[in-house]
Formats: C-alpha cells, sequence, structure tokens
C-alpha cells in the first residue's frame, strides 16, 4: 500500500502552502470556466414533452414549479429495469435539502425513461423525498441524450447488466446515459442552456469533492499516485457502488 512520505510539521507547512498557490490558480481557472459556461447561448425548447409524477400528468414547464431555472438529473433507469442505476442512486443520496435551489429561484426535479409505477417502490425503498416524473412513451430522453443506442462503453452509459454491476450489454442495446440539463423559462418560454455527463457530474456531489482532500482520494485505479487504490475501504468507482442499504458499513 502506497501512503505518503512522512515529514516534519515545519516541511509539511512549506508544502501545503507551495500546493495552495497551485488551488487558488485552479479556483480562478475554474471561476473563469463557469463564467463562460453562463455565456452559452440557449436553445428554446419547442416541442411538448409530457412527464407522469406524483401528482399526475406535467409539462417540462410544470416541472419549473413557477421558478426561473430548472435542473433535470438524468436518472439511468429503463422501463424494464427493477432498480436504478447504481452510479445515479450515489450521486441521487448526495443532493441535499431543495430549498436551498428554492431560495434562488431553481428547481431540482428527477427524470427517467421507467414508467412511475417502476420508480415509485425504487425511490421508497432509498428513502428519496425529491420529486420523480417519469418520461416513458416520450422522447424527452433521446432528444437530450440520455438514452442512445450502443454499448454502454461506446455511449459513455449503462445498460440493465451495467447498472447491476455486470458487464454491458450487446451492440444496439438501449443505454441509459446519466447527466444533469439545465433550463432557464421566460414567461411560458421553455429554453435549454447547458447539459453535462460522465465526468462532468464529477463535482457536483460531496463525495468525490471530499475524498479528492484526503490522503488515498477516490482509491480509483486511475488515480495518481498509484498503489493507493481498495487499500483501506470500498473504492469509489462505477465496479464497487452499492445502493446505500447494500453497505455492510
Amino acid at each position: 500500500m502506497s501512503l505518503p512520505e512522512i515529514v516534519s510539521r515545519e516541511q509539511w507547512l512549506a508544502a501545503r502552502e507551495e500546493l495552495l498557490v497551485e488551488e487558488k490558480a485552479a479556483t480562478r481557472a475554474r471561476d473563469a470556466l463557469n463564467a463562460r459556461r453562463r455565456r452559452l447561448p440557449m436553445v428554446e425548447v419547442e416541442e411538448e414533452y409530457l412527464f407522469e409524477g406524483g401528482d399526475g400528468k406535467a409539462t417540462l414547464l410544470d416541472l419549473f414549479d413557477g421558478r426561473h431555472q430548472l435542473v433535470v438529473h438524468h436518472f439511468a433507469f429503463a422501463p424494464g429495469w427493477e432498480a436504478g442505476c447504481r452510479c445515479c442512486s450515489a450521486f441521487l443520496d448526495q443532493v441535499g435539502h431543495l430549498s436551498h435551489l428554492h431560495a434562488r429561484d431553481t428547481s431540482f426535479v428527477v427524470v427517467s425513461r421507467a414508467p412511475y409505477t417502476r420508480i415509485l417502490p425504487f425511490k421508497a425503498r432509498m428513502g428519496w423525498s425529491l420529486p420523480w416524473y417519469s418520461s416513458y412513451g416520450g422522447d424527452f430522453n433521446h432528444d437530450f441524450g440520455a438514452t442512445v443506442a450502443g454499448t454502454g462503453a461506446e455511449a459513455g452509459g449503462v445498460t440493465r447488466r451495467a447498472a447491476e454491476g455486470e458487464a454491458s450489454g450487446e451492440p444496439g442495446e438501449a443505454v441509459e446515459r446519466s447527466g444533469v440539463s439545465c433550463f432557464l423559462r421566460d414567461r411560458e418560454r421553455v429554453f435549454h442552456t447547458y447539459t453535462t455527463r460522465g465526468r462532468g457530474l464529477d463535482g457536483l456531489g460531496p463525495v468525490g469533492s471530499l475524498l479528492d482532500l484526503t490522503a488515498l482520494g477516490r482509491q480509483e485505479e486511475w488515480e495518481e499516485p498509484p498503489g493507493r487504490a481498495g487499500s483501506l475501504g470500498t473504492p469509489a468507482g462505477r465496479e464497487a457502488l452499492r445502493y446505500h442499504d447494500e453497505y455492510e458499513y
């Protein structure tokens, strides 16, 4: 097992100050990137998407719940699955109280392609109270890249077997991809402003961000320095993820 070098407190403070210079540069670079993201153009959504939620049928405009911004979590959960994707579940576990988003005129909802009757028991099992809608039978998932054709590895998403921790499916099988899309409302008009998926979700939850501060990191094979993956706890990578009620800790 690889561990950090042992040094004196004075040596550690010097190394920490050196790293702090780079951290501040990264913060400024992130601020500049966020500013560029806010300057992205937007596209008007003219399609009449229909969803099903706890209060029945809803349009995309309804999902705003009267607010001006909407964040949609594309949760990988296909119609034939008994449970949702483990990685999406780990992400959703990290979403806190929505009042802090609501105070900034922003709504947050979860959308999956599974029928609402399949979503409900899984949502109850996980103990989530977040608003969750089904896009079953509509084009929303396809139009926003949350459902595509191809193997999981090719499409950057998961099939049923991949969601359950097994190998990806066969070529041509529908693939569900997790992600986040942002929308802006101007009166009755809805605009799509941003979408990210894959590693783009990395910094959106505290687990990965907190692990990035630690000596062992996320304990994944791709991380540097090598030799710390799976050394003590459960790795944070997809292969080792479980639903939160399946861990033995």
